[in-house]
């Protein structure tokens, strides 16, 4: 008897025993079979993405080779990194990356923490009207053009003509200069990305609140907690996983500044300060022709990037025990 049970053991697998093992294409055939309604579903994405996400990756080989008009993508003499080298020991190098970092790590504390604040001031806001008619004032921004943004702010600061810069001058305040002053030039931007994303970017946010079990709100009213520490102690922690993801897939673009936005609020005065890395690669790329020099500081742009990805993917992990993979 017990030999038959343990002959049957092998042959068969029981409910807890292994699973027979197919060939790959076998089970790939048969998840598609169950499954092939979520991959039509996703097919659009899917090419999407190849297309014009992995395909154009194609080009950066452009950043090891010289360019050459006739032979196009695949030809030109291999270089290796000469580009990265003249990149890095070019006059320009530390003036970019100072103010590539310094617009691009500001609007990331403020762009990250603002949503957080203004989804925690919504979630307090007593009235489903009042409520609705808040969140769709603070979602209306986002959808505003960025040559509207810039118009409007040069509207409003003018130096000449700016509805603020009156309201100064009428104030005894005189002389200032927002849109051409370097000191103001990163205040202006940051908070005006603040402005128009902010309302938009706490939609997860709100999403994440909206699941909180509303006994733990009840519970803690009944014990006298205030709003205060109701935020503390039973928003807050909800809120955690989700930031640290948001956050993580921040870090992935933290040298990416909004190249429209700077481009067009650019001028002759505050250049010192406005000239960051993707406008200097469109400069040199688009308008002087220099496409290997550009698809190298391209190219290390985005290596930096993914460093910052995968770094604060792993600190996640370690301290709050929440990645990405």
């Amino acid at each position: 008897m017990a030999i038959a049970v343990q002959s049957r053991g092998k042959d068969a697998a029981g409910p807890g025993g292994p699973r027979p093992r197919g060939s790959t294409w076998t089970r790939f055939k048969r998840h598609i079979g169950r499954r092939w309604q979520l991959w039509v579903m996703l097919a659009p994405a899917i090419v999407a993405t190849a297309l014009f996400a992995y395909g154009p990756m194609y080009g950066i080989q452009l950043a090891f080779r010289e360019f050459d008009f006739n032979a196009g993508l695949t030809g030109g003499d291999w270089v290796g990194m000469k580009y990265f080298v003249q990149f890095f020991e070019s006059p320009q190098f530390w003036t970019l990356m100072r103010n590539t970092v310094l617009i691009s790590v500001s609007t990331l504390v403020f762009g990250f923490f603002a949503p957080i604040g203004l989804a925690l001031l919504i979630n307090q806001v007593v009235g489903v009207r009042r409520k609705r008619f808040t969140q769709t004032a603070t979602y209306l921004p986002h959808f505003i053009s960025i040559v509207v943004i810039v118009g409007m702010l040069q509207v409003f600061l003018s130096p000449s003509t700016g509805l603020i810069t009156r309201l100064l001058e009428g104030a005894g305040i005189t002389g200032v200069n927002f849109l051409g002053d370097t000191s103001a030039f990163v205040p202006v931007y940051v908070i005006s990305e603040v402005w128009q994303h902010c309302g938009w970017n706490s939609i997860i946010y709100l999403a994440a609140l909206a699941s909180v079990d509303p006994q733990l709100y009840e519970a803690a009213r009944i014990d006298g907690a205030g709003r205060f520490q109701i935020i503390r102690n039973v928003d807050l922690p909800a809120l955690v996983p989700t930031m640290v993801i948001l956050f993580i897939l921040n870090m992935g673009g933290v040298l990416n500044t909004g190249f429209e936005k700077i481009f067009l609020m650019q001028n002759t005065l505050n250049l010192p300060i406005s000239e960051v890395i993707s406008t200097y690669v469109y400069k040199i790329g688009i308008l002087g022709s220099q496409f290997s020099y550009s698809t190298a500081i391209g190219l290390f742009n985005t290596v930096i990037n993914f460093v910052f990805l995968v770094g604060a993917n792993m600190l996640s992990k370690r301290i709050a025990n929440t990645s990405l993979w």
